[in-house]
């Protein structure tokens, strides 16, 4: 392995985001973050607040907001992020206005990225842009928007359309954003060989269920 199990469990965003999880389900996912160091547990806002009080800052807690569609008002989202925060999340995962951005509307899905950008602050914001069900140049438009919104991170998938990460995104989001923002690669990241190409291909962060289970296995 080119990276230590411990330098790839730093840069996982440790997720469980199926309709059906339980509290105690969240609790283990936080378990595991916190005994295998991971950069965050990501989980739908339902659990936001338990999850901080019972991580009790060992580990952050990131939420998905305006998930898994992206195609409600602005207004919603940036409620949803916001209460987010105030419920202890340092990072949001919000999807683009899928919809919008095949209209080439591009000033509206810039600023209902900068509007969820001023809702959460100081926090972490990446944009989820459902790579696939976009075409390359709405890919290579969407790193520009990303980018003048003010967002922290592009990120490729939610995990609940058609496909997920894929290496060319990554080369393509690497070559486009120029490190003007960072790169998280997430939706079917299935093997250990996978996460460490995309970390090579310019990833800063891994959206995975199965990471640490992957590398923790005896």
């Amino acid at each position: 392995m080119k990276y230590t199990k411990e330098e790839i469990l730093s840069k996982v965003d440790h997720t469980l985001l199926k309709p059906e999880a339980t509290w105690p389900q969240i609790q283990a996912l936080c378990d595991d973050a916190i005994k295998y160091h991971t950069a965050s547990v990501c989980i739908n806002t339902c659990y936001v607040k338990q999850a901080v009080q019972y991580m009790a800052g060992r580990v952050a807690v990131c939420c998905v907001v305006g998930f898994p569609l992206g195609a409600m008002d602005t207004a919603s989202k940036c409620f949803e992020a916001k209460t987010a925060v105030e419920n202890g999340a340092e990072e949001v995962d919000m999807v683009i206005n899928i919809g919008r951005l095949k209209n080439k509307e591009y000033d509206t899905v810039r600023e209902d990225i900068a509007a969820v950008k001023r809702a959460v602050g100081d926090k972490v914001l990446k944009v989820i842009i459902e790579t696939c069900l976009l075409t390359d140049e709405e890919k290579e438009k969407m790193c520009d928007i990303v980018v003048e919104a003010g967002a922290d991170f592009i990120k490729t998938s939610t995990g609940f359309s058609t496909a997920g990460a894929t290496f060319h995104d990554i080369e393509l989001f690497a070559r486009c954003v120029r490190g003007r923002c960072k790169i998280k690669a997430a939706g079917g990241i299935s093997t250990v060989e996978d996460m460490e190409k995309f970390l090579d291909l310019g990833a800063d962060r891994l959206g995975t269920s199965r990471a640490v289970k992957l590398l923790t296995a005896e």
